[in-house]
């Protein structure tokens, strides 16, 4: 008799069938305007394969069936985020931090506002707040900013509102502003480090889904709207834009993710670098 634990090989779900592949696909694109193309299927199996195993579903068709007919979105959520979850640190493209804070300098203005349109687990957001808490403290801007933060994931936002990050993630970030800003775990938390709440403060997050209208927010002297655009398909990447656009002030500094390129848009935007707009109408 043959006793041996199952192989890795064996622990996975049946390859992802094309039927599967175009439930689960329509639907994410239905209720959020997520798309993926044919060349992203391995990467929709692969996300959700760990997902199916540990709810015990014999394979993608059972995980579609699920979905369909999740009442609450409790479990569609947790398949948005495992779809959509990437890479992040602080200060990611950071000529977009150097351009932000010289156009600062330059107007001297009195309130700074910021909207973080794809938060993700806040790391963007609270980058933000740091350079802008130090330009404050020279006096290079008023006391009047904030930064908000949303996503469509309230996992990564609940995440993002506790302030705590493992180091690695905070790589790009001097060790002055660690010193400033941070304060590194001991014993057990050893390897994270928590934000200053007088920084927490200054930043808030909501939950909000880019790709249906949303309550008016702002309007917000800055947006960032990095390294999102490339989920969904091309209408609907026009269409968001236009509809964060919309929130910004004329003059206003937009920011998208450098490899994403320049998305159409009714807008009028002027260049200022690689994925660093103004929005016309000043």
């Amino acid at each position: 008799m043959n006793t041996a634990a199952p192989t890795a090989a064996s622990a996975a779900p049946p390859p992802l069938d094309e039927r599967s592949f175009r439930r689960i696909t329509a639907l994410m694109h239905e209720a959020v305007g997520l798309s993926f193309s044919d060349a992203k299927r391995a990467l929709v199996s692969s996300r959700l394969a760990g997902r199916i195993l540990r709810l015990g579903l014999p394979g993608y068709a059972a995980y579609a069936d699920l979905l369909e007919r999740d009442e609450d979105g409790g479990e569609f959520q947790v398949a948005v985020d495992l779809l959509t979850t990437n890479e992040t640190y602080f200060f990611r493209e950071p000529a977009h931090f150097r351009l932000l804070e010289q156009e600062l300098l330059r107007q001297r203005g009195v309130s700074v506002h910021v909207w973080s349109a794809a938060s993700s687990f806040g790391d963007e957001a609270y980058s933000t707040a740091m350079l802008l808490s130090e330009l404050h403290a020279q006096g290079r801007i008023g006391s009047d900013w904030s930064v908000l933060g949303t996503d469509i994931s309230d996992r990564v936002l609940r995440s993002a509102r506790l302030g705590v990050f493992p180091v690695d993630r905070l790589r790009e970030v001097s060790p002055e502003r660690l010193r400033r800003h941070c304060l590194r775990g001991e014993g057990e938390s050893e390897g994270l480090v928590m934000l200053h709440e007088k920084l927490r403060q200054r930043v808030s997050f909501g939950q909000l889904n880019l790709c249906a209208p949303f309550e008016p927010l702002g309007p917000f002297d800055v947006v960032f709207l990095r390294n999102v655009l490339i989920y969904f398909d091309a209408p609907t990447k026009t269409a968001v834009v236009d509809r964060v656009l919309e929130r910004l002030k004329p003059g206003g500094l937009f920011f998208m993710g450098t490899a994403e390129g320049r998305v159409p848009c009714a807008t009028p935007l002027q260049v200022l670098g690689p994925g660093a707009f103004r929005k016309g109408g000043a």
